[in-house]
This record gives C-alpha cells, sequence and structure tokens, in this order.
C-alpha cells in the first residue's frame, strides 16, 4: 500500500473515529459550544481539520485534509441523552490516549462503543438514595421542617419510581413523565395536608420533583444563546420551559383534585424547627454527585466544586444586591472548574455542572407557576419571569469567569 492509500485509510478512520466520539459524548450531556470545540481540537490533533454544529436532535460534521473547498459532509441524527459523568471522564480519558499515540484508532472505535455498553458506576438502588437526598437536602434548605423534609424525601422516591418505570417501559410513558410524576406528588401532598395542615404544600411538591426539574437544560439553553450558539440554545430553552410547564400543570391538577374532593381549608405552615443548612448541604451535594453518574474519585471534587458555589451565592448575598449572589456562584464555581481540568486533565463538566445545579433557575419558574395558580398571580408570573434573569446571570458569571481563566478544552 502506498503512503498516499494509508493516508486515504487513515483519513477515513479519523473520520469514523470523530462521528462516533460526538454520538457517544452528546448522550452525557455536553453542551454544543464544548462538544463543538471538543470535536475540533481532537480533529486537528490527528492531523486532520473540521467544522462541527452541535444541536438537540443532530450533529453536522465537515471534514477536509488540506483543501477546505474539499469537505466531506455527514449528518448525524441524535437524541439528547442524560449525565453521565463517570462515562463523559471515560470518553476523555480515550481521547487522550488516542491523541497520544496510546492507541490506535481502529481500537479506540471499537472502545467507545465498549464504554457506551458499560453499566452506571451507581445502580438503581443509588439512584433512587440520590432523589431521597436530594429531596431532603433541598426541602432542608427552603424550608427546615420535619414534616416538609420528611414528606418531601418519601415523595422523591416516589418520583424515583415514576422515572424508573418511565424509562423501563419508554414510549407514551416517558412522554408521560413530567406530567404523571407532578400530578401523582400533587395529589398526595394535597392528601396528606388534610391531616397535617401545617406542612407547606409548594415546599413539599417543588423538593420532591426537583431532581426532575429541568432547571440546568433551562439555563444552559440561554447561556448558548448567549455564547451565539442559537439554535441549540433555543432548542435547550424551549425544551425545558415546555417541560417545567407540563410539571406545572401535573402539579396543579393533582392539588385541585383533592380540592375538588375536600372543601377544607388548609392551614398556613407554622414553624416547628428549624434545623439549619448544613445538615442539608452534605446531603443535597452527595444526591447530584450520584444522580449525574460522578465517579467516586471524583466526588470529593464535585462536593468541594458544590461548597464553592454555595459560597460564592452567600457571599453575594451579604451585599444584599439582588442576583449578585448568584453571579458569584456561577464565576467561582467555573473558575475552580477550569482551574480542576487544567490540573487533572478531565472534563470540565464532571464538577461544573452539579455546582451550576445547585443555583439553577428551573425552581424559581416551577415555584412562580405554582403561586400564579394558586395564590397571586401578578407576583407567580413575576416570579417566573425571574427565571430567565437567573439564566442569564448564570450565563455572565460563567463568561466573565472564562475570561478570569481561560478553559481548558473538554467536554
Amino acid at each position: 500500500m502506498t503512503e498516499h492509500d494509508e493516508r486515504t485509510v487513515k483519513y477515513s478512520v479519523a473520520r469514523r473515529f470523530i462521528v462516533k466520539l460526538g454520538i457517544i459524548a452528546h448522550g452525557y450531556g455536553p453542551s454544543a459550544a464544548r462538544l463543538e470545540s471538543y470535536l475540533t481540537q481532537v480533529i486537528e490533533a490527528l492531523g486532520y481539520h473540521g467544522v462541527f454544529r452541535s444541536t438537540r436532535s443532530e450533529i453536522m460534521y465537515a471534514f477536509w485534509k488540506d483543501d477546505p473547498m474539499d469537505q466531506i459532509v455527514h449528518v448525524e441524527k441524535v437524541e439528547k441523552g442524560a449525565f453521565n459523568m463517570a462515562k463523559l471522564a471515560r470518553v476523555g480519558e480515550l481521547v487522550e490516549s488516542v491523541v497520544d499515540g496510546g492507541i490506535s484508532l481502529d481500537d479506540s472505535y471499537s472502545l467507545l462503543h465498549e464504554i457506551d455498553e458499560l453499566p452506571n458506576p451507581w445502580g438503581p438502588f443509588a439512584k433512587a438514595v440520590s432523589f431521597l437526598f436530594i429531596g431532603v437536602g433541598f426541602s432542608g434548605l427552603m424550608s427546615g421542617y420535619m414534616w416538609d423534609i420528611l414528606l418531601a424525601g418519601g415523595l422523591a422516591l416516589i418520583v424515583y419510581t415514576n422515572v424508573y418505570l418511565a424509562h423501563r417501559f419508554s414510549g407514551r410513558f416517558l412522554e408521560l413523565l413530567p406530567f404523571s410524576s407532578a400530578y401523582t406528588i400533587g395529589v398526595l401532598a394535597a392528601t396528606v395536608q388534610i391531616f397535617l395542615p401545617d406542612i407547606n404544600v409548594s415546599v413539599v411538591v417543588l423538593a420532591a420533583i426537583i431532581p426532575i426539574i429541568p432547571g440546568f437544560t433551562v439555563a444552559a439553553g440561554i447561556v448558548e444563546i448567549v455564547s451565539d450558539h442559537v439554535v441549540s440554545g433555543s432548542a435547550n430553552l424551549i425544551a425545558g420551559v415546555i417541560y417545567l410547564l407540563k410539571q406545572f400543570f401535573g402539579a396543579w391538577f393533582g392539588l385541585a383534585t383533592v380540592g375538588l374532593l375536600w372543601s377544607g381549608s388548609p392551614v398556613a405552615a407554622v414553624p416547628v424547627e428549624s434545623l439549619g443548612p448544613w445538615l442539608f448541604l452534605p446531603l443535597l451535594f452527595i444526591g447530584l454527585g450520584i444522580a449525574y453518574q460522578s465517579l467516586m474519585r471524583d466526588f470529593p471534587w464535585v462536593i468541594l466544586c458544590c461548597l464553592v458555589s454555595y459560597f460564592g451565592v452567600m457571599f453575594g448575598n451579604a451585599f444584599e444586591i439582588q442576583y449578585l449572589g448568584t453571579l458569584m456562584g456561577a464565576i467561582v464555581a467555573n473558575i475552580f472548574g477550569n482551574l480542576w481540568a487544567r490540573k487533572f486533565n478531565r472534563p470540565t463538566s464532571i464538577v461544573l455542572v452539579p455546582a451550576i445545579t445547585v443555583m439553577v433557575s428551573g425552581s424559581v419558574g416551577f415555584q412562580g407557576l405554582l403561586i400564579a395558580a394558586t395564590e397571586e398571580s401578578s407576583k407567580g408570573l413575576n416570579q417566573f419571569l425571574q427565571m430567565f434573569i437567573v439564566a442569564l446571570v448564570i450565563a455572565a458569571g460563567l463568561l466573565i469567569a472564562n475570561t478570569i481563566v481561560r478553559p481548558k478544552v473538554t467536554l
């Protein structure tokens, strides 16, 4: 085989590898900007050139060797998957080995498939525990009252059961998941309030379904739009808002169903015992780490980044300037993530996504809709609009952090 033929074969194998890499990585949650930059860096490290465009539903690849007018274009339909930091980390390690020449392109293609087929590090039981921790942690931070916390944790387990069954049977069950889970929780929370009138129903419902509220999707959509990835950002933003609306209508109808059957007037929540935040922060952070399938070796860094973000929020809030806490939290979390990625040569998303989730705006939007439907419409709608403002503030914080510490191109 001549040198020209060998280079042609290698070019073909490199294209196949990049296409497979894009499909696999897309399903693990990186933003469009990160995925496109990463694919560009990898194809150039292999000695070729490419331009890539990623959206929620497809990836477009354009490759060339020397002449940019002589391109090979490939379009692949993809589905938006769930965040999986363990597999994202393993893909990053594999690509580093390929670029360094430790693994051949032929072997790496099959290894990508093997990574995709690997079982998750945290199984169904651990995932259920993560829902429990997130529900308890979030309700503890919002309310701190014992009955709210216990009820939110129990209902979060029911939400996980709904999620598990929906993904197992897929199809229509998966489409109905946001409505059905929120409706179930709304009915159960309103029913319990008949016997325990002291509970705060809005806090309980929100804390129970917070693990599946698409707050990060909304925030990521705003970030991508601000970063000039309008198509992908708009798709993520619209998908997140629609999912949130399905959850709102489910919870609202659930509360209304019990309201029609029970004519008693609910009593406002009465403070029982404020337990403080430090008991619940670790539960929330650990729950997020498990929910995002973080590897055990990454767990200390995930929790540390979440703490850095939380302290940033607390520091900003001390100045009593609206949204300054959110801005500071996003800045320090992204700076930490960029430094961590440079130090350990691992994907920034592993530590950054859970930390940003602590500040996500979806909970603000859901609570605003619930207030608008059940109490003061003007106050609720104003709070719903704050969801977009919070997302914009997070986007601004991430951009500011990237100018302070230049990010390493990672997933």
